[in-house]
């Protein structure tokens, strides 16, 4: 037995003194709170097998001294190690400070002891009392700590869940050897050994905890690994979008560190993706906007090449996961390629679109164009060449209506012209906008005698002294277009409403027609554009909404389209007005 006892002895001197090393090692590497502790409560037990060689003579106060810190640090231990388990989260104050004045109080007792009996010696009832007390401390906290850390590890990844419970098991079985220790008092027992052996299976669970070998971490980490390999499979594939490619790694990421959620940003700093964050709160996930929202565990922000990863971990994922996050760092860049990959082929794909949709524009433009000067050049070719031939044979009437014929047909040149420059100068940004107050009443009236082909079927709903800031041509082009569209394509009565609300000017144009079909809408002020069910007999060249529209937004508005009621169409106006000058 007592070969037993001194090889188990021995085998837990060196191991423990390395234990300690390891995790000042682990603090020295790290620098955070629970390596800090780790490393104190270890350290004491390094200490307290160290200092166990020093012989404990009666009568030499110096080696007693020595004796009484040794129990010194098995008191304090327990607190130590509680004090880890909570650096992951914060303990009750209360219940802190109780169990930091009981390790105060035994530590003082503990020097207050008349005598420490030495083994087969008789227990006084003082020191009989200081064990019980002593016990109690060591299994409430070392209890607290095991369950602590046990429960924590169910929502971990496998690797830090086995740690956690390595740690967990090592803190009950070197609790079991303490206990078993109290029942003998000799060294060579049966007792004795089996304490031993408990400690020895402890301080090699607690090696497993704080530094597993690789080969098993490897072992353990096989499912977080299938997923990651599961995730790279899904990144090498084909995606349209990186919408798309976030959706693929979400789930696999935060599995491999346990996370509560996650969140994919791209290159721009715009959130493409999450994983139970609520939507509302993706804006403050933006690069540039508020921080993100905490209150969910650890936050990491990893700068990947193409984006960023935003995770919310445990608290324990950075202490007992730092191989993960390496692998997840590893994903991390594996899914910025790919989402670098997603927006080269949306913005190739775009600009394929892009320059099919100009192409078709520019088809619609030369066929809608051609017509336009076919149809009055043709016109003019004919009366021209009447008049040339045929003029001393026409009497004064017909020359009027040929005149009138030449003149409508060169108004209508000059339109077509009129609208092409313009839309030339809005593309090149060279409107001048000049804002300036107008009576919007009068402005209107006369728009309207002047483009509608027939007044009197034009409604015009806007109160006398309606004024706005505004540029005037830019108003007459607009309401121009949007009138002379609703006479063009709709069903009189015209409607126009005008009203200065809220710091904005705001004008509609409704008719009493069919509207536009749904279908149509979207396509509603591209530029050479008109409905399929458009009136045969309407004369246009696709270009007035396009052009009112441009000319809204280059005075900072919008026009917008919506069905009226009960039918037709109705065209809204919204020009935003400067605020009045602060008073002096």
């Amino acid at each position: 037995m007592h070969d037993a006892v001194q090889a188990f002895r021995y085998v837990d001197l060196v191991a423990y003194i390395a234990l300690g090393a390891v995790t000042l090692v682990f603090w020295r590497r790290r620098r955070d709170r629970a390596s800090m502790w780790a490393a104190i409560a270890f350290g004491s037990l390094g200490l307290l097998e160290l200092l166990s060689l020093v012989p404990n003579h009666p009568g030499n106060d110096a080696e007693r001294a020595v004796g009484r810190i040794e129990i010194a640090l098995l008191v304090v231990f327990p607190y130590f190690l509680f004090r880890f388990t909570n650096a992951f989260r914060a303990p009750g104050q209360r219940l802190a400070n109780a169990l930091f004045g009981l390790s105060a109080v035994l530590v003082v007792w503990t020097f207050a002891l008349p005598s420490i009996p030495q083994p087969g010696e008789s227990r006084s009832a003082a020191f009989q009392a200081f064990i019980v007390v002593f016990f109690v401390h060591w299994i409430v906290l070392s209890v607290v700590a095991a369950t602590s850390l046990w429960r924590a590890g169910r929502s971990q990844p496998s690797v830090a869940r086995r740690r956690m419970r390595f740690l967990a098991g090592a803190t009950a079985l070197l609790t079991v050897a303490l206990l078993v220790s109290v029942f003998t008092s000799s060294k060579d027992s049966a007792v004795s050994v089996a304490s031993g052996a408990l400690a020895t299976v402890s301080v090699a669970a607690f090696f497993l905890g704080f530094a597993p070998p690789a080969l098993l971490r490897l072992w353990w980490r096989i499912p977080e690994q299938a997923r990651l390999q599961e995730a790279i499979a899904g990144l090498l594939g084909f995606a349209e979008s990186q919408e798309e490619v976030a959706q693929r790694v979400l789930e696999p990421a935060a599995a491999i560190v346990g996370a509560n959620a996650i969140a994919i940003r791209n290159a721009e700093g715009a959130v493409v993706a999450a994983w139970n964050v609520p939507e509302e709160r993706w804006a403050s996930l933006e690069r540039n906007g508020d921080a993100p929202p905490g209150g969910r565990g650890e936050l990491l922000d990893l700068e990947v090449p193409g984006g960023s990863l935003i995770v919310w971990t445990s608290k324990y994922a950075p202490f007992f996961g730092d191989e993960e996050l390496r692998l997840l760092h590893v994903l991390g860049a594996l899914t910025g390629l790919a989402l670098e990959s997603a927006r080269l082929f949306t913005a190739e794909r775009d600009a394929r679109i892009a320059l099919e949709r100009a192409d078709e524009v520019k088809t619609n433009f030369v066929a809608l164009a051609a017509h336009e000067l076919r149809t009055p050049m043709t016109t003019i070719h004919g009366f021209v060449t009447t008049l040339h031939h045929l003029a001393d044979r026409l009497d004064e009437s017909q020359k009027e209506t040929v005149r009138d014929a030449l003149l409508q047909q060169t108004q209508r040149m000059a339109m077509l012209v009129e609208q092409l420059l313009d839309l030339s100068r809005l593309d090149a940004e060279v409107i001048e906008i000049t804002p300036e107050r107008v009576d919007v009443r009068a402005e209107v009236e006369e728009i309207v005698h002047t483009a509608a082909p027939d007044a009197g079927p034009v409604e015009i709903d806007v109160h006398e002294d309606t004024v706005a800031i505004i540029d005037r041509g830019a108003l007459e082009r607009i309401v121009t277009n949007l009138v002379t569209n609703a006479f063009r394509y709709g069903t009189p009565p015209v409607r126009v409403h005008a009203e200065q609300t809220d710091r904005h000017f705001r004008l509609s144009v409704e008719d009493r027609g069919v509207g536009v079909p749904s279908e149509f809408v979207p396509d509603l002020f591209e530029r050479f554009t008109r409905s399929e069910g458009a009136r045969p007999s309407a004369i246009g060249t696709g270009l007035g909404l396009a052009i009112a529209r441009s000319y809204a937004r280059a005075h900072g508005g919008d026009l917008v389209y919506e069905d009226a009621e009960p039918h037709g169409a109705r065209f809204c106006l919204v020009i935003p007005m400067p605020r009045p000058a602060a008073g002096r």
